[in-house]
């Protein structure tokens, strides 16, 4: 619409929140176990049932949940593969910062219980190929891990083609944290969050009206004054002055209500899952299906969202349009799809319909295809729990590449 305007505001936190603290355990128990697996693969292990070590036998849907000095680790997991509970968890708690008493949280010292047990039979059929003919091989034989719908966003307004609130929102959480373990800002703590205002004009980001840092500190700071300083200086100016947009009339917010001593899992209770908005696109694309972290690549709430946002950035790279939304449905046990759509909010070079049917074609979205095409079965997810899945430069998330962009633009020459 010519002539609109109006602001959108997104936030992230940091890698000390506690929900993030909570996700990053999940996923470190899921790293453990494909590495472990993995290794057991390779050796020919077999266990006393019988059964060998098989990456593609692994079934994860690990849940943390953390509270002052206590972490619980529940979930259903299926593996040949020990792993050992305890020394992931306080591992992850010391390597976030959370190392002494007087953070109000201590990976030394922390509870930490596990109740973890076996998947249900009745959910692990319908991704074991119980529906699927026997002869079939695994892209055709592997079925969703449950029903519902998945959503992948893009948009050109920034070099990584993602929301322009959401991206300098995670890179302000990332400078934050940054900032504190490299001790140049001595007395901050692993708590944090940030949150970015935009203005658009014309579905452009024009301006930058508002940011809130809210940091945990040590108590003796000399005061938020001096906070404010540092975190112009340290974590805001570094991120906006290289936009590209103005924000020097921006209003800057810092710990707004003057203190913030007491925080982690101390301060609020953690849960796996809590931050799914922060993990996707920061409220500018919808978040369909459940959370990420904790889950293996066989439940699509995971590897088809990663999917969704991998088909949806190819769109946009290769110039067909300049925002995209793709939609997947699944059942739970059926390889195909249930439906795909593809929404360009009107930003479309070439016919919507046409793009649908080049998306159908380009990418083979069934559960198996998206595991073999990302290359999912590793363990690299625990990297991904904090900052953001998407929009991050980094070679293991597969999910990222351009790589497609090429047979996109076939489809239309």
């Amino acid at each position: 619409m010519a002539g609109r305007s109006y602001l959108f505001t997104s936030e992230s936190v940091t890698e000390g929140h506690p929900d993030k603290m909570a996700d990053q355990i999940s996923d470190a128990m899921l790293d453990a176990i494909l590495a472990k697996e993995a290794r057991l693969e390779a050796e020919g292990y077999i266990a006393p049932n019988g059964v060998p070590a098989s990456l593609a036998d692994v079934r994860c849907a690990c849940e943390t949940f953390l509270t002052t000095g206590s972490v619980i680790v529940a979930g259903e997991i299926r593996t040949q593969a020990y792993v050992d509970v305890q020394k992931i968890v306080r591992d992850v708690v010391l390597r976030i910062g959370y190392d002494r008493a007087k953070y109000g949280f201590d990976g030394e010292t922390c509870g930490v219980i596990n109740m973890i047990h076996e998947q249900s039979p009745d959910i692990a059929q319908g991704v074991d190929g119980t529906f699927a003919r026997a002869d079939a091989d695994d892209v055709e034989r592997i079925g969703a891990g449950d029903q519902g719908m998945r959503f992948g966003y893009a948009s050109d307004e920034t070099d990584v083609l993602m929301p322009m609130p959401i991206h300098l929102a995670h890179r302000m959480a990332e400078r934050l944290t940054a900032v504190r373990k490299d001790g140049t800002l001595w007395y901050l703590r692993p708590d944090g969050k940030t949150q970015v205002t935009v203005r658009y004009e014309d579905d452009e980001p024009v301006e930058v009206t508002a940011v809130v840092v809210s940091t945990q500190h040590a108590p003796e700071v000399e005061s938020m004054e001096h906070i404010k300083r540092d975190m112009l200086e340290h974590v805001i100016a570094p991120v906006l002055d290289g936009v590209g947009i103005a924000w020097k009339d921006a209003k800057v917010f810092v710990n707004p209500t003057g203190r913030f001593v007491v925080g982690g899992p101390m301060g609020d209770t953690g849960l796996t899952g809590r931050k799914i908005v922060v993990d996707t696109y920061g409220g500018m694309g919808r978040h369909g299906g459940g959370a990420f972290s904790g889950k293996d690549c066989t439940k699509v709430d995971r590897s088809a969202a990663y999917a969704a946002r991998w088909v949806a950035k190819n769109v946009v790279a290769a110039g067909l349009a300049r925002r995209c939304e793709v939609q997947l449905a699944y059942a739970i046990g059926v390889t195909e799809p249930l439906s795909i759509m593809v929404d360009t909010f009107g930003t479309a070079t070439v016919d919507e319909r046409a793009l649908e049917r080049a998306v159908s074609s380009v990418f083979d979205l069934r559960p198996g295809a998206i595991i073999r095409d990302l290359d999912l079965r590793r363990p690299i997810y625990e990297k991904t729990a904090a900052y953001g899945h998407f929009g991050r430069e980094d070679e293991d998330f597969t999910w990222e590449k351009t790589n497609r962009v090429d047979e996109l633009r076939a489809c239309f020459a």
